[in-house]
């Protein structure tokens, strides 16, 4: 089968557990690239933070952000595609923190919104500092969240909560499935993540594949986490990472090594170098 297309999750598969790109990593995609093979960032995370790591890899990578959510190209003003939660719904998901008193916090393209002050060691505010202004993570506190969307039409992409509490954490969870107009899909152990009914990166890798004339056998998906499972499954090549949980594992038609050991490049390596 000849691919066409490669998207790649971020953290916990193009990144090692130290958030970094490694030089072996960085030098397969580029060539990877060079081949004529089209390389994509599917990720949670937000447009702006994905961009920062697209531009390390010095080629121009469409990038699927906050699971699906936003699709743009890294380079342009032009978005593909964009999902926003509206006020209505983020209000009932409001609601629902505020009946279990989870911490919580919404995203737009380039903004994190949230109604306390952000932890130290939260990802964003640790990595701004070394960041040139444009590609800093915007992270704005405020009490009344309700009344900023009605204020700023705030355009919300992902809601995300996080909460030692797994027993609180799965209770807001079934309650949010419960309504009916939300997809749901963790990153991590102590969070999920919330975005429109019908917006997965695998829908999200079917509209890229689609705007560029791809068939899905043409398209190899690599991912570590529940929120990869859609795009895993939908591709030619669903391909998880070794650090992987068994339950993406057992999705997957290939396996390659960890994060921590260039699975990526070593997966590049193998079918395109």
């Amino acid at each position: 089968m000849t691919y066409k297309l490669i998207c790649l999750d971020m953290d916990g598969t193009l990144l090692n557990d130290r958030k970094e790109l490694t030089e072996r990593t960085k030098e397969a995609i580029k060539r990877t690239n060079e081949k004529g093979i089209l390389i994509a960032l599917s990720t949670g995370r937000i447009f702006t933070s994905a961009r920062y790591y697209a531009n390390l890899l010095g080629i121009k990578a469409p990038i699927i952000a906050s699971n699906g959510a936003y699709i743009r190209e890294k380079d342009n003003e032009k978005i593909i595609y964009k999902s926003t939660i509206d006020k209505e719904n983020c209000q009932k998901l409001l609601e629902i923190m505020d009946k279990y008193n989870l911490k919580y916090y919404y995203n737009t393209f380039d903004t994190v919104i949230s109604p306390k002050p952000f932890p130290k060691g939260y990802t964003y505010l640790e990595m701004n500092p070394d960041l040139p202004e444009d590609m800093k993570v915007k992270l704005y506190v405020t009490q009344d969240i309700k009344a900023e969307f009605i204020k700023k039409e705030m355009e919300i992409l992902k809601f995300i909560c996080i909460s030692n509490d797994l027993n609180k954490l799965n209770q807001a969870k079934e309650d949010i499935i419960r309504i009916g107009n939300f997809e749901v899909a963790s990153s991590l152990g102590d969070n999920f993540e919330v975005m429109n009914k019908g917006i997965t990166k695998g829908s999200a890798v079917k509209a890229l594949a689609k705007l560029y004339g791809f068939k899905m056998e043409e398209v190899i998906c690599v991912g570590d986490g529940e929120n990869d499972l859609s795009m895993i499954e939908y591709a030619g090549l669903g391909v998880a990472m070794g650090n992987a949980p068994d339950f993406v594992r057992g999705k997957a038609d290939y396996i390659t090594s960890s994060n921590n050991e260039d699975g990526v490049a070593e997966l590049l390596e193998k079918f395109f170098l």
